[in-house]
């Protein structure tokens, strides 16, 4: 493996994100930190507890996975379109390096990045509400999976778009809702028994839920489940993205 031309993709993605620290990092902090003052404060002062945890706390883990999510899509599917759209990526494709080196750089880069900023809401929850973490390494466990997954995914989406529109399409009217109705900001079994039912199709109710039994070992479903769905999905993103890789897929469009 060609660990110089890996270093040389990572490093130039990760100095990029550097460069725009306010749209990078400071800009999502923030925002989440407004759904803490909205959700937490006036929303948690007429909830008092959610399965035995206190409505601002038991947020925390769906507001970082919201963002988690969002930022880890963004930044791979910009990082991989912008040399598409600028005409760089032919310098990539004439290097002597496999599609396995490119993606690493790319993904490894922006599932970096969104672990850099599900660490620095975590910290800025605390600023708000009191948590404890009851599985630390299961905590960093799906919050690094979590990220290279959806790295993976919005890799494929900046090879898959043709125009700065699609980019936005997928994370905008799919991940953005799934997140939402995925038990970011409830239990889903404060839902009717029907609507429960029809939630377990989501998929994002098991990042959710297995990121939310690491703080308070409290789930709607099985960390089993919320562990296989996330490997079953890493698993579909990467075969997708080799496929997309070796058969040259928009690359030299």
């Amino acid at each position: 493996m060609n660990l110089h031309a890996i270093r040389a993709i990572y490093v130039f993605e990760m100095s990029r994100t550097f460069r725009t620290l306010l749209q990078s990092i400071a800009s999502p902090v923030i925002s989440t930190a407004l759904y803490f003052v909205v959700f937490g404060s006036a929303i948690g002062s007429r909830m008092a507890e959610v399965d035995g945890v206190k409505y601002a706390a038991f947020i925390v883990p769906g507001l970082t996975m919201l963002s988690l999510l969002n930022e880890s899509i963004s930044n791979a599917s910009f990082g991989i379109y912008m040399p598409r759209f600028a005409g760089t990526i032919y310098e990539v494709l004439s290097a002597p390096i496999s599609w396995l080196e490119i993606m690493t750089g790319y993904v490894g880069a922006a599932a970096s990045k969104s672990i850099l900023l599900g660490t620095v809401i975590l910290a800025t929850a605390r600023l708000f509400v009191a948590y404890e973490i009851a599985h630390p390494f299961w905590m960093a466990a799906f919050l690094v999976l979590t990220s290279v997954t959806f790295s993976l995914f919005g890799f494929i989406i900046g090879l898959w778009a043709d125009g700065f529109e699609k980019l936005q399409l997928v994370p905008m009217l799919i991940i953005t809702p799934l997140t939402f109705l995925g038990g970011s900001f409830y239990s889903i079994k404060m839902l009717p028994p029907v609507w429960q039912r029809i939630t377990l199709g989501n998929p994002v109710v098991y990042l959710v839920s297995g990121f939310r039994w690491s703080f308070f070992d409290v789930s709607d479903v099985s960390v089993e489940a919320s562990a296989g769905m996330t490997l079953v999905f890493f698993t579909v993103c990467l075969a997708t993205a080799r496929w997309m890789l070796k058969t040259g897929y928009r690359l030299k469009q």
